[in-house]
């Protein structure tokens, strides 16, 4: 047995990849099995699930804000209550809504744990999430799930493992998902085709998605899939053309800009840890296509947004933008605005 330590280095440690991660999940598009009842059953009514649920909202809707760990042990505090009153053994309606309160309470600590860099933490939550969602008979949320296991991949450089992982979320939810569901996995696809290098492949995606997100109608759709706007897909595909530009400057670079621009334009500062990232990628765009008066100030506006987050994926992301700053040859304004990022990163 492992002592405390040692389990939280397990937990917080690389996350696995490959056949290990894939084949147990295959298992997700099978119905769920059935399991004898107990003769008595927990009193928890309708109206204290939904305050569960309640409470799962709130949390999602902080951690899409704002982003890191802060709230992460209440978060774990409503999960572990969650689990008590399955064990009491609910009505089936209460038990299902209640698996459906789990899956969302596990997705979000798995999103908290993976910004605050909790790797292995972060995908156990996930998996959690994933059986969760399985037990309470929601595919939909459950292909989100996949979704953000893929997202962790991709920012793990295994975007194979990221491709395979979206096909099962598409398969399974093909016949339940709503357009705007569908247009998120498109755009989690074409991430991974993009980081493979399939350029071709990646626009045909990029494509999908938007027409998808055309025929949503947001008040059929789940609350969870709320952020997933016009905004959202502008700031995402523009996140991957910068990836593409990294590379290729002179082809991407100036479509990535656009793409971000339009995410800008239409979120503000309110969306917090998703307008910090575009900040910040259209900083590295302006460096790219060598706009140095462009890339300072939109740098300083990127350290600006970063103070407002305790994501550590901004923090992160800010540090890839910092290389852009150094060089013996630097100007004045690049040098300032170098140590205000190095200023952030340092405290």
């Amino acid at each position: 047995m492992m002592d405390r330590r040692a389990a939280t280095r397990a937990l917080a440690g690389a996350a696995i990849t490959g056949t290990a991660l894939l084949d147990p999940l295959e298992g997700w598009l099978q119905p769920a099995g059935s399991t004898a009842r107990p003769r008595h059953r927990g009193r928890l009514g309708a109206r204290e699930v939904e305050e569960l649920a309640s409470a799962a909202r709130a949390f999602r809707a902080w951690d899409h804000k704002y982003g890191g760990g802060l709230r992460r042990k209440a978060v774990l505090g409503q999960l572990s209550e969650v689990a008590a009153h399955l064990d009491e053994h609910q009505s089936p309606k209460v038990e299902q809504r209640l698996y459906q309160v789990m899956a969302q309470l596990a997705g979000t600590a798995a999103t908290m744990a993976w910004d605050t860099g909790l790797q292995r933490r972060a995908q156990n939550y996930y998996l959690l999430a994933l059986r969760a969602s399985h037990a309470g008979g929601d595919m939909v949320f459950g292909a989100n799930v996949l979704a953000g296991m893929a997202r962790q991949m991709l920012y793990r450089d295994q975007p194979q493992d990221a491709l395979e992982l979206i096909r099962l979320a598409q398969d399974g939810a093909r016949h339940v998902a709503g357009p705007t569901v569908r247009a998120m996995l498109h755009t989690r696809e074409a991430w991974a085709y993009a980081a493979l290098g399939r350029t071709a492949a990646f626009q045909r995606a990029t494509a999908e998605a938007a027409a998808a997100l055309a025929d949503a109608k947001p008040a059929e759709e789940p609350y969870w899939i709320a952020y997933f706007d016009e905004a959202e897909l502008a700031g995402t595909t523009g996140g991957r053309l910068l990836d593409l530009a990294r590379q290729n400057p002179k082809q991407y670079a100036e479509p990535a800009a656009t793409e971000i621009h339009q995410a800008l334009a239409r979120r503000g500062p309110e969306a917090g840890r998703s307008h910090a990232l575009d900040r910040i990628g259209l900083a590295q765009c302006h460096f790219l296509l060598g706009d140095l008066t462009g890339a300072v100030e939109e740098t300083h506006r990127a350290v600006d947004a970063a103070r407002a987050t305790r994501s550590s994926r901004v923090r992160a992301q800010l540090g890839e933008l910092y290389p852009y700053t150094v060089g013996n040859s630097a100007a004045r304004p690049v040098r300032e605005a170098r140590d205000r990022i190095r200023d952030l990163l340092s405290t």
